[in-house]
């Protein structure tokens, strides 16, 4: 049953599949982001311990304009790896837009079905080893019915990826969506309110809190597409940290993984003492909580979660056999341009940390190419002229340094 606000949000998506795509652009790039990197789901999901060689069965809930749906597909092909990417989505315009990405691509692991992820209860369509839904959680009418759908399509020991709008870093986008209810209701048509929405951000004081944020931008480069949702979307809450780890909760699932690590640790920020001491005795919800309010330029929150029930399981960092893997970047390439001092400063929304690396950071790096497995790089390493104790020690520490960042994970099992 729908609401006339669902009324308007199908019109919206319909009027402005998002974000804006054009099919003739994937010659040129793959759009990369998380949740739902191939590389992510078999570390944060499976902890690098799920075979490659195992079908993966994945749905991306409310696929939108189908960015997550390319990438996870794109990548499981180029890897070689079998399985179906199934895209559900309520929009008929999005599908067309999805349809001519996957056909520019070449690629044949899509599926897609028109419908409402709410609906996947009573569908034919899973279980899913995992499940995307981006985006889409904070526009429903009760975000816990949606998320409980979610895990009744979720096969065992699968997992799900998140995400959701963050209070702070969104300042002034809620105060220009109040303004904007005034000025353009939402039973007005799309492009009437995309019109007037232009022409008040033209206007707006430079004391408009939504001018002083400068991580969000949807409004400004996203094109149509990314100002109706950002500013006149009918239904959008956004979520802390705690909120988030008790809808999660809610629905039996617990957070393995915020993306990235690092930047939930309040200690990345605080570097007093006295502070310290206080940060230790918080919990991992609270650290998260507290490097949140802190910061202040979090916009969203992605989460990898999985059952409440399932071991917390680290991934097999001390194995020889497994093999460590460099998301997205060239490890040779960034052996090259360390810094004399170790230090590799790292960027949250404009916010630097800086990460030591270890002595052995470079020769460790060069030799990592998604393919060689760590006892093979540890004796080339030590063959080069590390002791064997030295080279366990800064493998140790490039883990400690890189995990965290989102940076350093296990390729899946061949």
């Amino acid at each position: 049953m729908t609401d006339q606000t669902d009324g308007h949000l199908a019109a919206q998506y319909e009027a402005f599949p998002y974000p804006a795509r054009d099919a003739r652009e994937e010659a040129k790039r793959l759009i990369i982001g998380s949740p739902s990197h191939l590389r992510e789901i078999d570390h944060w999901i499976f902890g690098g311990r799920r075979p490659a060689s195992q079908p993966l069965r994945a749905l991306m809930a409310g696929g939108g304009s189908g960015d997550g749906t390319i990438m996870l597909a794109q990548q499981m092909t180029t890897l070689g790896r079998p399985g179906q990417v199934t895209w559900l989505d309520r929009s008929a315009a999005a599908k067309r837009v999805v349809q001519a990405r996957a056909a520019a691509r070449g690629l044949d692991n899509i599926r897609l079905e028109e419908g409402s992820l709410l609906d996947l209860a009573g569908s034919d369509l899973g279980p899913f080893d995992y499940i995307d839904c981006c985006g889409v959680l904070h526009h429903l009418p009760d975000p816990a019915a949606g998320l409980a759908a979610l895990v009744s399509a979720l096969a065992p020991g699968g997992g799900i990826g998140l995400m959701v709008y963050a209070p702070h870093g969104r300042t002034g986008v809620y105060m220009m969506q109040d303004a904007l209810r005034l000025l353009a209701p939402a039973d007005q048509p799309p492009a009437a309110r995309v019109e007037i929405a232009k022409r008040l951000w033209k206007q707006a004081p430079d004391t408009a809190w939504l001018r002083k944020n400068l991580w969000i931008d949807d409004h400004i480069k996203g094109g149509d597409a990314g100002l109706y949702d950002l500013l006149l979307n009918p239904r959008d809450r956004a979520y802390t940290v705690p909120q988030l780890a008790e809808l999660v909760a809610g629905a039996g699932l617990r957070i393995a993984c915020l993306v990235e690590p690092l930047r939930y640790d309040p200690d990345s920020y605080l570097s007093d003492p006295k502070l310290r001491a206080r940060t230790a005795g918080l919990d991992r919800i609270a650290r998260a909580a507290l490097a949140e309010a802190i910061c202040g330029n979090m916009g969203i929150h992605i989460a990898y979660c999985v059952r409440a029930e399932a071991p917390e399981v680290a991934p097999p960092w001390e194995d020889d056999a497994s093999v460590p893997v460099l998301r997205e970047l060239d490890g040779a390439a960034l052996a090259r341009g360390l810094r004399p001092d170790g230090i590799l400063p790292v960027a949250f929304d404009d916010l630097r940390v800086p990460v030591p690396l270890p002595r052995l950071a470079a020769a460790f790096l060069s030799r990592i190419d998604g393919t060689t497995p760590w006892g093979a790089i540890m004796q080339a390493v030590v063959a080069a002229g590390a002791s064997p104790e030295q080279a366990a020690r800064d493998r140790a520490a490039l883990v400690r340094a890189l995990e965290p960042v989102n940076r350093l994970l296990l390729a899946a099992p061949g």
